[in-house]
């Protein structure tokens, strides 16, 4: 054997160790503060080792990302610990408070993780749209660079029953995916048992149909040394016909019983006997256990083999807690080595006590191995997190119409950036799933084309026939349309928001889609979230304002999600020169990347910045006129601003989001003709007067007695007897907490159920969001004056 396939072996068997002592430190020697099991995956992460040890000291390039499968994290963490880029501080306390998390996190890891995992299937995803994007980058001018990496994902089998991995796939294919590797760890159990027979077979097809290569890698260099024996035919037609389950049972059980076995069923045939009778159990059971995935010398050399950028899916047989004493046990997924097990292992792994942590126990010449470490290309240039230089943004002026519907003002934004030279409109790339028209991206799309990594002519204006949208391909295009599929949205959106660190080239991406299917795809919005990928999401139509649609695209609880969601902050203007302002903020805020203290003024932390939200709809309404004072201004960013101020002894204030703010004007109007002082609050995001509000308390309790947020500020001068009655397109608990900021009663409006067709009047009215309903309350379930209006409308 070469050194350098000796080296290979070593690290392999030095990660199998460190990985599966940094699991039992966790659950059988650190202390539990509350007993329960901590947990880790030995027998998944077993199954990765030589496939990893082969991919990152042998194969890898800087230029290659990895999205490391969730349960393959304690591998990942040793090979980092390995390379000096862990601590073993960290290791000792793996699933504790500031330690090594469960799964790879960008954001919470301190080590090189590329790609966050967790919620299975979206890791794998996200390497085809980097690939992508990776592609739109070297396309550009100041992007032709760029090195070609490959996006790479280390697959667990189980992983293959996500439907969003067959959504990757195909929008893969219609935009010609290349430089993506995906590895299947197909060691055909899961969490509740042993995967179906056949399965690769499907896997096959179904990767053949979107024009992958598949390479099996079934059986290493022990088993492919025995088929060239005589009898070695035979020993290969058995194992290709052994069920998954019995393949499993017989590897748990051992040597011994493999012989046992093996010799029924094969016996008395002369060379294969012989063959079986050469090799004592453990060597036996080495070569039965050797399939392709767990043979390192195997996987370096058809990485090696691959010499062309088309996509390949590697199809690698492994056992599940290989190299172990739970190998191929039914339940090793979520099981553990005890005490007993773990001292044998040890034992047989050579690592003496007390040398359980070290990086090289049991090598022999830790020189030769640590100066094979050093010159791993992969590792050799550092960390590869990369910066880009921030961007400026222009000032974002609109001269809106006397009636425009948020939609419209948004797509006149871009509009107008798409003719500009800045460099921000150069950083620009918009995406959106099959409703580029629907959302008015068409006049950005028309005049900064659709991305392709070739020329694609648009076949209706080459014939001359009449078309708002004109849809040319071209490799300078600043639009990836994608088909209907929402998971792949969100991923693509994490990929291009995640450019500036993991290709140092940053882009500025926002994407579009019918409100209510924010939800289809929210797992992976929070999966972007979660990694730190910056971008701008525009969800419209939005709410019950889209009237003719009917319930399916009539949107209720997404103002909720955009309030619960980690790294996105979300906004609902109702007018187009608060959309103005608040994307001229949105584009910087995508940008930053400070300290997490907040500004004492808002009790917001702006500086570490992170995602948007915009909430938008098609409903025109008519506009406010030119506003250039700097309450208005700040307040729109901030989250809230009076649009009328109340009086010193105000009764009424009418607080609102979004569409409904001509209801909410008219009736402050007609109960002002009864109440006194009545105001009216301007709620451009709830979700941020919510963030700062529980900030400021927060810090107050820290200490802080003048901590105090927004919409303190704002709400602090009303009477204790002030009632606040709130208005929203959407679940009403959006805004129903404002009351609480001062012990204010309130009576929240909204809607809490499913919607159906109709006119805007007729839903408004239905769903009491008009403003005869907002009259009505406040006349009912307050004290106060009579308000005549009630008597006209009764």
């Amino acid at each position: 054997m070469s050194d350098h396939k000796t080296h290979l072996k070593t690290v392999e068997q030095r990660l199998l160790w460190l990985s599966h002592w940094m699991i039992h430190n966790a659950n059988h020697i650190r202390p539990k503060a509350d007993g329960i099991k901590v947990g880790g995956h030995q027998a998944s992460s077993a199954s990765m080792v030589s496939i990893m040890t082969a991919l990152y000291f042998s194969e890898l390039r800087p230029e290659d990302r990895v999205a490391v499968k969730p349960h393959a994290s304690p591998i990942f963490h040793a090979i980092q610990y390995l390379m000096g880029n862990q601590t073993r501080e960290k290791m000792e306390n793996f699933r504790g408070f500031g330690g090594v998390q469960s799964y790879p996190s960008r954001t919470k890891d301190i080590d090189d993780v590329d790609f966050s995992t967790g919620s299975v299937g979206l890791g794998v995803a996200i390497t085809s749209f980097a690939s992508i994007i990776q592609d739109y980058i070297q396309a550009k001018s100041w992007g032709e660079d760029q090195n070609l990496g490959r996006m790479i994902a280390l697959v667990g089998d189980a992983e293959l029953d996500e439907g969003n991995i067959y959504e990757a796939l195909q929008e893969g294919w219609k935009n010609d995916l290349r430089n993506c590797w995906w590895i299947i760890d197909y060691n055909r159990q899961s969490l509740d048992g042993v995967v179906r027979e056949g399965l690769f077979k499907r896997v096959e097809q179904i990767f053949d149909a979107f024009g992958w290569d598949v390479v099996r890698v079934k059986y290493g260099h022990l088993q492919q040394a025995a088929f060239k024996e005589p009898g070695g035919e035979e020993l290969r037609n058995w194992i290709d016909n052994c069920p998954n389950q019995m393949y499993s049972a017989l590897t748990y059980m051992g040597g011994a019983i493999w012989r046992e076995r093996l010799m029924e069923s094969l016996g008395d045939q002369g060379d294969v006997t012989a063959l079986i009778a050469r090799r004592n159990d453990d060597e036996l059971a080495a070569l039965m256990e050797n399939l392709g995935g767990n043979c390192v010398q195997t996987m370096a050399d058809t990485f090696a083999s691959i010499n062309h950028d088309r996509p390949v899916c590697f199809l690698a047989y492994t056992v599940k807690g290989w190299g172990t004493p739970i190998a191929g046990h039914k339940d090793n997924h979520g099981g553990l080595m005890n005490k007993t097990q773990m001292v044998e292992w040890q034992k047989k792994m050579g690592v003496a006590e007390g040398q359980e942590w070290e990086k090289l126990a049991t090598v022999s010449d830790p020189d030769n191995l640590q100066s094979f470490l050093d010159q791993t290309p992969f590792f050799a240039k550092g960390a590869r997190r990369y910066h880009d230089e921030i961007i400026d943004v222009p000032a974002i002026e609109l001269a809106s119409g006397k009636d425009t519907s948020t939609q419209m003002a948004f797509g006149k934004i871009l509009d107008d950036l798409s003719k500009g030279e800045s460099l921000l409109a150069e950083r620009i790339v918009t995406t959106s799933p099959d409703v580029t028209g629907t959302t008015n991206l068409g006049p950005w799309v028309n005049r900064r084309k659709l991305f392709a990594r070739t020329h694609q002519a648009d076949t209706f204006k080459a014939e001359n026939i009449p078309s708002t949208a004109k849809w040319e391909f071209a490799p300078n295009g600043q639009h990836i349309e994608l088909g209907i599929a929402e998971m792949n949205l969100f991923l693509l959106l994490a990929a291009a928001g995640l450019s500036h660190s993991v290709f140092g080239k940053r882009l500025i991406p926002i994407g579009t889609v019918y409100d209510p299917f924010i939800a289809r795809g929210l797992d992976a919005l929070n999966y972007a979230c979660y990694q730190d990928a910056r971008f701008m999401i525009v969800g419209t139509p939005s709410g019950v304002t889209l009237s003719p649609e009917g319930g399916a695209h009539q949107s209720i609880g997404t103002p909720l999600i955009g309030m619960s969601q980690d790294g996105l902050a979300a906004f609902e203007p109702a007018f187009a020169d608060e959309l103005a302002v608040i994307m001229q903020w949105a584009f910087a805020y995508l940008q930053k990347d400070g300290e997490s203290d907040p500004d004492e003024r808002t009790w917001l932390r702006d500086e570490t910045g992170g995602s948007v939200y915009l909430r938008l709809s098609t409903n025109p309404i008519e506009q406010p006129g030119k506003r250039v004072d700097e309450d208005f201004r700040q307040g729109a960013i901030d989250g809230a601003y009076w649009l009328r101020k109340p009086g010193p002894n105000c009764e009424v204030v009418i607080a609102y989001q979004g569409a409904v703010a001509p209801e909410a004007i008219k009736a402050a109007g007609i109960i002002g003709e009864g109440r006194r002082d009545v105001g009216v609050l301007a709620v451009t995001s709830a979700d941020r007067l919510n963030a700062g509000w529980t900030a400021a308390q927060r810090a107050r309790s820290n200490g802080i007695a003048t901590a105090q947020s927004h919409v303190e500020t704002l709400l602090k001068d009303l009477p204790q007897h002030c009632k606040l009655v709130t208005v929203i397109d959407g679940h009403p608990a959006t805004l129903s907490w404002l009351g609480s900021v001062h012990g204010h009663q309130t009576v929240p409006h909204g809607v809490e159920h499913f919607g159906q067709t109709g006119t805007i009047a007729d839903l408004y009215r239905h769903f009491r969001i008009d403003a005869d309903s907002l009259v009505r309350s406040v006349g009912k379930l307050t004290t106060g004056r009579k308000i005549s209006h009630l008597s006209a409308v009764s």
